[in-house]
């Protein structure tokens, strides 16, 4: 009891002070805060050694940082903001103390930046590989949090971001050698330290009209079916419209793979894909623009079974709903 008491004041040795709404801190059995006058959303994720990340891809802060990601992420695509976590910590022998702590301060690196302040948790013993899961509680203003089953007939459907080069760096970090690791470093950081999209989710929480959103955990395509079903409405993507870096480009073009493979069914990228009324697309991007959001037009909703097709020079075609799958994916 005494060596799991040293470890937890070991892993919260980098932790800030927490806010004044934090009643009861680390250390008792449960915390206390206080939630302002708004609507709670809670969300969770866990990372596993061999499932979602080796040695090879991930160093501890790394893992840290793209956990707190992964949930940050969750609440942005609802529209909130994080506020407070409690980590799940299942320790194997062959992880050393000094890597716990590392795994830690990458997470508070990130939880740092939006203000997500860690109030405790639990830690055990693993036989074999190392787990780790996170749970966030954010806070959203009532009745605006954003939701899948928000888009309409007639919607913009719209990016934050480029896509793909989360799923790109994973494969330059198994297949690449040094020079390649160096030229692609980009790609590497992408999947590493991705960057969950809180700004966008607020302000499209902010707007008068409802908005759909989804964030790019399991594939463009997948979150986009999502959406479909959920809205009762069919996707329409448009090729060419859809936002690939230069790294991205660059890349595929070196190793023969396409690029859209990685775009559409790579996920991990955290970036999010929203639908609003083409009626407030104009406001929401002159908005964007001011606070330095960024915002891409890929497509469009119409009436119809529930699907995601893709505009190309050959026409249109069904997009296949797949992306990662736990339960279906060797």
């Amino acid at each position: 009891m005494q060596d799991e008491f040293a470890l937890i004041r070991l892993l919260t040795k980098y932790r800030p002070s927490p806010p004044p709404s934090v009643e009861v801190d680390v250390g008792d059995d449960a915390a206390v805060v206080h939630p302002l006058n708004l609507s709670l959303v809670i969300t969770s994720d866990t990372m596993i050694e061999t499932v979602h990340f080796l040695p090879e891809t991930m160093r501890p802060a790394d893992i840290g940082w793209k956990l707190a990601a992964a949930n940050i992420s969750d609440i942005a695509a609802m529209g909130g903001l994080p506020r407070y976590g409690v980590v799940s910590l299942a320790v194997p022998r062959h992880w050393e103390k000094h890597a716990l702590v590392d795994l830690y301060r990458g997470m508070y690196d990130l939880a740092n930046r939006y203000g997500l302040v860690i109030v405790g948790g639990d830690t055990v013993k693993a036989p074999h590989d190392l787990t780790v899961t996170l749970t966030v509680i954010g806070e959203v203003e009532g009745g605006q949090a954003l939701k899948r089953s928000a888009a309409r007939e007639g919607d913009v459907v719209f990016l934050t971001g480029t896509v793909g080069d989360s799923s790109a760096g994973l494969h330059v970090l198994l297949n690449g050698n040094d020079g390649t690791k160096k030229r692609f470093a980009d790609l590497i950081r992408a999947h590493r330290r991705p960057i969950p999209q809180v700004a966008a989710g607020r302000l499209l929480a902010s707007l008068d009209a409802e908005a759909a959103a989804n964030d790019i955990s399991d594939g463009l395509a997948q979150e986009c079916w999502e959406i479909a079903e959920a809205s009762g409405v069919r996707v329409v993507l448009e090729k060419d419209r859809i936002p690939l870096s230069d790294a991205l480009v660059d890349y595929a073009s070196q190793t023969g793979y396409d690029p859209y493979e990685w775009a559409l069914y790579g996920g991990e990228d955290f970036q999010l894909v929203g639908c609003v009324p083409e009626a407030v697309f104009a406001r929401l991007e002159q908005t964007a623009h001011n606070e330095g959001v960024t915002l891409f037009r890929i497509g469009w909703t119409e009436r119809g079974k529930p699907a995601v097709e893709w505009v190309t020079d050959q026409g249109r075609t069904v997009l296949e709903r797949r992306g990662y799958n736990h339960f279906t994916d060797g």
